[in-house]
């Protein structure tokens, strides 16, 4: 590789998969192209991430237009624990469901701070006051285990972290960036694992770029619907949200249809959300969406707008 716009990005304290990947669209957003479609080198900047979770950790190097993208390898991060509301409400065994009770349930029915007041995890009040109210239930239950840490941990989805992990990522990280700064050496191609729970492990491998990348390509994603006039605007942006290759928090879909650009729905913006809400239940179909409409879709994960584009399983039935 040539020389890199000197600038560099190191992200080893983030906790947030949604900030890795608006970082990452950032960077691929900077990226400038030849006439020839090749990427123009003076214009990448390197990112160098590492996570730990526990015993096991990782980093990586990745030079956005070029590489293997954050979007690109999405499947590696482990989903979030969510628990059964069925479990929480009626037969809690953890501790776990105690707190998730007392957060899903007993805040927002009781609004101890008033109603207006969101739950915050780094708010001593709130802490101690969810923390009192899981003893209580634990207690009924007979479940032991519970602590004001743990509390914590639950509300703000805390990883325990292991200091000796940490540093291990932390130093392969700084080697990283300083092999980009010096030129000193090949950087790592392009990631490595590091696991220590059971004596110490690691080896590398090359995360493959994936052609139809969410962020780092230009090709619509294609989004399968097995019956366009069953399936709502709720069912399409509940998929984006739970579909471990996109991952979306709260999507916003724009469609061009009968030449004109309509927004079928956006949750950020107060006003739109009112006027849009309707579309909600309406099925794809009297949306007036067809199979292969090409849907922009704007997202915090993702600091560019993206397409998707449906693809009806019933006209493939039809074909075949």
């Amino acid at each position: 590789m040539g020389a890199f716009r000197v600038f560099h990005i190191i992200v080893c304290g983030l906790d947030s998969i949604v900030a890795r990947r608006w970082i990452n669209g950032m960077l691929i957003s900077m990226v400038e192209y030849e006439e020839d479609g090749s990427v123009d080198e003076t214009s990448i900047i390197p990112l160098v991430d590492g996570g730990t979770e526990g015993f096991k950790g990782n980093a990586r190097v990745i030079l956005p237009g070029v590489s293997a993208c954050i979007d690109c390898t999405l499947d590696l991060y482990p989903p979030q624990v969510n628990y059964p509301l069925c479990t929480i409400a009626n037969t809690p065994r953890l501790p776990e469901h105690c707190i998730e009770y007392v957060k899903i349930i007993q805040w927002p029915k009781e609004m101890p701070f008033g109603a207006d007041v969101s739950l915050d995890g780094d708010d001593p009040q709130h802490l101690t006051w969810v923390y009192e109210k899981a003893q209580d239930r634990a207690n009924t239950f007979n479940i032991t285990g519970l602590s004001y840490r743990l509390v914590q941990g639950v509300l703000k989805n805390i990883i325990p972290a292991v200091a000796s992990t940490n540093a291990v990522i932390a130093a392969a990280c700084a080697t990283e960036v300083f092999k980009i700064a010096s030129s000193c050496c090949e950087t790592l191609n392009n990631y490595m694992v590091f696991n220590d729970s059971d004596g110490i492990y690691t080896y590398t491998y090359e995360a493959e770029k994936k052609p139809d990348c969410l962020a780092c390509s230009q090709v619509p994603r294609p989004v399968e619907v097995t019956d366009p006039a069953t399936m709502t605007l709720q069912d399409l942006i509940q998929h984006l949200c739970d579909n471990a290759e996109f991952q979306m928090k709260s999507p916003g879909l724009t469609a061009t249809i009968e030449g004109k650009n309509k927004t079928l729905y956006m949750a950020t913006v107060k006003s739109i959300e009112e006027a849009t809400r309707k579309n909600l239940t309406l099925s794809l179909a009297e949306l007036g969406l067809q199979d292969g409409h090409e849907l922009m879709v704007a997202d915090v994960t993702n600091p560019n707008t993206i397409l998707i584009k449906l693809k009806f399983a019933s006209n493939e039935v039809e074909m075949a």
